[in-house]
């Protein structure tokens, strides 16, 4: 089964609960895999400290324009829905940060005069911790567009069949492309939210991401229970969205946090806890397709 842990706003401890389901999950016969997807401020590693063995760049295609055989038609600019290249007089302009790389430029133009050359945008590595195998990427400094790199990291990583391996990826947090892309695929997606108006605010938004234009199912894990009001449990309960878990405020979760040790490796009692999240998913899964 592929999760996607997600939020919709940051803060609500999404990455606590992405890694520690990972490594409950550890103790079973099959290893689970960890992605990364907040591509611009991965910190699951942190947690994980894992050796990584492999790395690559992730790139895509720019156009490149050869002037001695460009007639300035404007062509290229015509078909670019993104305004990634622009025909000024006699001069074409292209911009690697609106680009797509749809090809749509190079397929259109008349006479040939428009190639396509790599650009690298970020990187991405995997290893293994553990009896986990974790992967992350990471996006350059600077470059706008981050899906491009989730996309390339679950072609390179996630198995066109998983089996009955455990896929666990860590969204970015908030309901923008990033996050959609890091959804697409999975078989479920948990939210973690925190019981303010705040977090159910951001909840409904990625709500509706998930249950209402991807179709997945969805759970909710609530967390620091204890600290808001009834917000949260009002709107799942008359959405008919099941609370999967509640992680009670507790300082020692946090200082574990802040040292950088996994909320189950700190307080191990949770592991059991974990264990039980991941089978409700399954049975979510197996249920009935989007929550209603």
């Amino acid at each position: 089964m592929i999760v996607t842990v997600a939020s919709g706003k940051g803060g609500t401890g999404k990455t606590t609960v992405a890694v520690s389901l990972a490594l409950s999950l550890a103790d079973d016969v099959h290893a689970p895999l960890f992605l990364d997807c907040d591509v611009e401020e991965p910190n699951a590693a942190l947690f994980f400290q894992p050796a990584f063995q492999e790395r690559r760049d992730v790139g895509q295609m720019v156009p490149q324009v050869d002037f001695d055989l460009c007639t300035y038609c404007g062509r290229c600019a015509e078909v670019c829905q993104f305004n990634a290249i622009a025909v000024v007089g006699k001069k074409v302009m292209v911009f690697p940060e609106l680009c797509h790389a749809c090809g749509s430029c190079t397929l259109n133009c008349p006479v040939s005069a428009i190639s396509e050359v790599p650009d690298i945008i970020g990187t991405m590595e995997r290893g293994r911790s553990g009896a986990v195998d974790f992967a992350h990427g990471t996006l350059n400094v600077g470059e706008p567009m981050a899906v491009p790199i989730i996309r390339e990291l679950k072609r390179w990583v996630i198995p066109a069949d998983p089996g009955d391996r455990p896929v666990i990826l860590d969204a970015s947090p908030g309901a923008a492309c990033p996050v959609v892309e890091t959804m697409r695929g999975a078989d479920a997606v948990l939210m973690v939210t925190e019981p303010t108006p705040f977090g159910l605010h951001d909840l409904r938004v990625a709500v509706t991401v998930a249950r209402d234009e991807l179709r997945l199912p969805v759970g909710v894990v609530v967390n620091r229970d204890g600290v808001g009001d009834s917000g949260v449990d009002d709107y799942c309960a008359a959405e008919g969205i099941p609370i999967l878990m509640k992680i009670p405020l507790d300082r020692r979760i946090a200082t574990a946090y802040s040292d950088g040790v996994p909320l189950v490796a700190a307080l191990p009692d949770y592991r059991d806890a974990f264990r039980d999240l991941y089978a409700a998913l399954q049975r979510l899964v197996r249920d009935g397709g989007p929550s209603q």
